[in-house]
């Protein structure tokens, strides 16, 4: 289950790298349904808190615009791979000395679940990178929008399902391909016919 929960928060970090660390966050602060490591409890701190939520809002904003969701994605390249690693390392809860010992962090085992999250959230990052400059192309930029709003919203679901119900993240993960799948044949279609 810790590993549903890991790899459900990291491939949400690939769409949006503040949702799933707020989510967390607010969950662990808020109400008993989340216990954070306690070397990850920093993610719970008001302050934190308040500053993800102003890195969400511009991250929300910058996304629905054409032109600038494409320079956001390259900045993210970065950003949500990390993100990715910290919320499979706190969602699997793995006890991590990161924090206290450095040095010893990539001798150690601890190194395996960040570097699972970071694998897990740039390939879901990548291939909303590639999804996004498609549709920014095929709709001259009016799809993005639309795009952005549904990743929003998929990376809140499975946020939520990989906290709460994290048997329901290799579902979300089954439909999400499927639908993917469907729609890039009828896009290969579509454009055999034209052809």
């Amino acid at each position: 289950m810790e590993l549903l929960t890991g790899g459900g928060l990291a491939l949400s970090a690939g769409l949006n790298a503040y949702i799933p660390m707020m989510v967390m966050g607010l969950l662990a602060r808020y109400t008993s349904l989340v216990e954070l490591p306690a070397t990850w409890g920093w993610l719970a701190n008001g302050w934190v808190l308040i500053v993800l939520g102003v890195l969400l809002a511009v991250e929300v904003v910058a996304d629905k615009v054409p032109a600038v969701d494409h320079v956001n994605d390259i900045l993210q390249t970065v950003v949500r791979p990390t993100s990715g690693g910290i919320v499979f390392a706190a969602g699997s809860g793995a006890i991590t000395p990161a924090t206290t010992d450095p040095g010893e962090f990539f001798t150690s085992a601890a190194v395996v679940p960040l570097a699972c999250g970071v694998i897990l959230a740039l390939i879901t990052h990548l291939g909303k990178a590639g999804a996004r400059a498609g549709i920014n192309l095929s709709t001259a930029g009016i799809g993005a929008p639309v795009a952005s709003t549904v990743e929003d919203v998929s990376a809140v679901t499975l946020t939520t399902l990989a906290l709460l119900l994290p048997v329901l993240v290799l579902v979300f993960v089954v439909a999400a391909v499927v639908v993917i799948v469907a729609m890039r044949r009828r896009t290969l279609r579509r454009n055999r016919l034209v052809t």
